[in-house]
This record gives structure tokens, sequence and C-alpha cells, in this order.
């Protein structure tokens, strides 16, 4: 291989070469040659040069201070705007408080309702032998719908976030929240472990009630919940250990508690109770006797 001459190397480059238009047009190569010309003779004759320097310096002033104006306009709305925005968040919580006890009431009541048409139903019933079969029918056919009260020993499970004193970075920042979704996933293990009735913070189940997320709140039969959630499962503690235990739910909670540390505890409970769920609507009906 023949080795390049000294001579044969590139010249130097320029740093600013690829530069090159904004630096001519910046020391004003690019300028018309006409407009050159007419500078020449303006400096020959002794003429005022451009004022291009006091109206570039007048421009920047004028922008700074309307740039400076419309900021202080600005700062002085948001201030304005502050107290508005607290009081209309402070009167949207106070409705809020107002309706959500307007809405208990409406409960409470419900359920006196309910508990007296219960018991002159039983009673209308009684009077007859037709009368005590319907109503064990119905009796059946409420604790199926979740439509009666219903007590009895039962196994609880605790489920709640990651504590918030993990130290920053740790996978509970992201993760370490109980969402819909695992509510999901231990209530249906539960009805597949056996359990005969199931509540979560005292909220009745029923087979078509929704599990759901609203923002960061878990609705439930869409009624939010706060945490921590305790389910209610009702059935023999023992029984519904040993079946729930190994499972695919019980997996799935473990796994969450020791990456994510989330709490997730089993304690048995004795004379455990669960009101009625909501009203049930009817979808199906036929005549007696047909």
């Amino acid at each position: 291989m023949i080795a390049p001459r000294e001579d044969d190397d590139p010249p130097a480059r320029r740093p600013d070469a690829s530069m090159s238009l904004l630096a001519d047009l910046f020391s004003g190569k690019l300028l018309d040659h006409g407009y050159a010309e007419a500078a020449a003779r303006r400096a020959a004759a002794g003429g005022p040069g451009p004022a291009r320097g006091r109206l570039r310096g007048g421009g920047v002033l004028l922008v700074l201070v309307l740039a400076g104006t419309l900021i202080a306009v600005a700062g002085a709305e948001v201030r304005r705007g502050e107290p508005v925005a607290a009081g209309q968040r402070s009167r949207l919580v106070d409705a809020i408080h107002a309706r959500t006890a307007e809405t208990d009431g409406l409960q409470r009541r419900l359920d006196r309702l309910r508990a007296e048409t219960e018991r002159r139903r039983a009673a209308a019933l009684a009077r007859s032998e037709d009368g005590r079969r319907a109503r064990r029918d119905l009796a059946l056919a409420g604790a199926a719908a979740a439509a009666a009260p219903a007590t009895g020993d039962a196994l609880v499970v605790t489920l709640d976030d990651a504590p918030h004193d993990e130290p920053e970075g740790h996978p509970a920042d992201a993760g370490g929240r109980v969402y819909d979704q695992d509510l999901q996933v231990l209530v249906n293990g539960l009805w597949a472990a056996g359990a005969a009735a199931i509540g979560v913070n005292g909220q009745r189940l029923t087979p078509a009630t929704a599990i759901r997320a609203a923002g960061e709140a878990i609705l439930v039969d869409y009624r939010p919940l706060g945490r921590p959630y305790e389910v209610t499962a009702l059935g023999d503690p023992g029984r519904l250990r040993d079946a729930f235990s190994g499972s695919s739910a019980d997996r799935r909670l473990r796994a969450l508690h020791e990456r994510f540390k989330i709490r997730y505890d089993t304690r048995r409970s004795s004379g455990a109770s669960l009101p009625a769920a909501g009203a049930v609507r009817l979808r199906y009906a036929r005549e007696a006797g047909r």
C-alpha cells in the first residue's frame, strides 16, 4: 500500500463550515450588491448610518416589557382564581357528604321496610300448609340470591395496600395497591372453595354483583369501599381454608404479598353476620300452578 503524501491531505475544515450560510448572513456577505453600494455612498457622503442597533435594542426592551406584563397578569389571575377554586371544592365536598348521608338514611329506611314486609309475609304464609311450603321455597331462593341476611362461622380474608414507609424505588411504589381485579380473583376463589355467602366490608355479594374501579376507588355493587378490604366468606372455616389454600387465587395473592408487600392474611370468625343484598330485580316469573 502506498502511503499518502502530506500534500495530498485534504485542507483542514472549519468547525463552523456546516453553518457557513448563517455565518455569511451575520457577517453581511449575503447582502445584495445594491444595498452594499448604497451603504458605501452613504458612508462617503458622511450620512447617518442605519439605526439598526438602536431599533434592535428598543425592540428587545419592548418584547421584555410585554412578556413581563403578561406574566404579571397571568399570576394575578391565578391568585384571584385560587379562592374561587377552593370555595367550589369545599362546596362540592359538602354536597358529596350530604348526598352520602341522604343515601345512607334511605338505605336504613329500606332495610326497615324490607324487614317489616318479610315479617308480614311470613305471618301470612304460616296460616296454611301450602303457605309454609312456599315460605321454605322462598327461603332457599332468597339465600341463593342473597336476598336475606345470613349468619354463621366464616373465614375472613384481609387485603390492604403496601405500607407507605417502603423505600423510594421499591416495587411497592408501582404495584403496592389493591386493585379491583385482586378482589375479583379472591371472591371467585372463595366461591369455588364452597362459601355459602360472601361480603366485602359488610357489603353483601350476589352472583351478579359487579366489582369495579372508578379512579382510585373500588366499587362493590356501585358503592365505594375504603381500605382495608375484609372479605367475609360464610361456611366452615377449616374446610374453606383447606379448599382455598393452593388455589390459583391463593397463589396470585401470595405472589403479590411477597413481591409488592400488600397485606394478605386470613383468620377465623365465629358468629359473622352479613346483611341482605340490594333489591333483587325480577327477571323471570310464572303464575303459580302452571
